[in-house]
């Protein structure tokens, strides 16, 4: 592709995102041709296609319920250590980096895995281990739209029912931004 109709290309597909606001006119100069939502002397309105829109698709939401008051639990504590509780978190992707701490020890032999709740969202992934990051594409589906974020972790056994909840843990989120 040269120069030339790589331009067009570019031009083509901003005109084509617009398409749908206003009508695009197409005329010709020395360079080829030249684009404007403006009509002029021997210009010619340019039919686009529609355009082609996908709608995200539905993620189900997935549901963890609380632990029962008086069950038995193999756990007697369950606390996310980082990030602490009222904590200041930089990242720019959205990755996050957790570590839960759980007493006795984490059984993952029998099953047992880290449900994760980010801002009233649970994370589809289950964790087995105690450190692991949030990636930036959690971060994009659950995180609010704010600077202050909260946290909560679950331990869930193989069938899903919850065992034992942290207290949630509230942290703020800082981007770095270029002046």
């Amino acid at each position: 592709m040269n120069l030339t109709s790589h331009h067009f290309f570019l031009v083509a597909m901003l005109f084509a995102s617009l398409a749908g606001a206003q009508p695009v006119y197409e005329s010709r100069d020395r360079a080829g041709p030249v684009f404007s939502d403006l009509p002029s002397q021997g210009a010619s309105e340019v039919q686009l296609p529609p355009a082609n829109l996908m709608d995200s698709p539905q993620v189900a939401p997935v549901v963890i319920p609380r632990p029962e008051q008086g069950a038995a639990s193999p756990y007697t504590a369950l606390q996310i250590i980082q990030p602490e509780n009222g904590g200041t978190v930089h990242s720019n992707t959205g990755q996050i980096s957790l570590a839960v701490a759980i007493e006795p020890a984490f059984q993952t032999e029998r099953g047992d895995a880290i449900a994760v709740k980010l801002d009233k969202a649970w994370l589809p992934a289950m964790r087995t281990t105690l450190r692991f990051d949030i990636s930036p594409s959690e971060w994009q589906q659950a995180a609010a739209d704010n600077v202050e974020h909260q946290l909560e972790v679950v331990v869930v056994d193989g069938s899903g029912k919850a065992l034992i909840s942290s207290a949630p843990v509230r942290f703020y989120v800082h981007r770095a931004t270029s002046h």
